[in-house]
């Protein structure tokens, strides 16, 4: 990959990154322990004030956005080691066989770690 290949796709995960904190700072907070971890917020219900129904359908939504967390962590996480490759000097090779992957496939998924015959 050349220089200018590296910066758009640099580009693309600076933008993704942004893009998922901001996705999760809307129902979750960033915690330092481990570092990177994300924690769903938990409805702040008054049973005296709400009904059954109500506090039962905070809960189904709570139960619903930790597996949302779950999924856009990883994803954050993805992102955050590719930069730190690019860093390091070695993004864009293959974590299984360090063949180098191909652009292509970066373009779409800069956060890939796998070549297309290991993925």
């Amino acid at each position: 990959m050349n220089k200018e290949q590296i910066e758009t796709l640099k580009k693309k995960l600076e933008e993704n990154k942004e893009s998922l904190q901001g996705t999760l700072q809307r129902f979750a907070k960033e915690s330092d322990k481990p570092k990177g971890d994300w924690k769903t917020v938990y409805p702040d219900f008054n049973p005296n004030e709400s009904g059954m129904e109500e506090e039962a359908d905070e809960v189904e939504e709570y139960s619903a956005l930790l597996k949302v967390e779950h999924a856009l962590e990883i994803k954050l996480k993805n992102i955050n080691r590719a930069l730190e490759k690019m860093k390091e000097g070695n993004y864009g090779l293959c974590e299984k066989c360090g063949e180098e992957i191909p652009y292509e496939k970066l373009s779409l998924v800069p956060e890939t770690k796998t070549c297309t015959n290991c993925a």
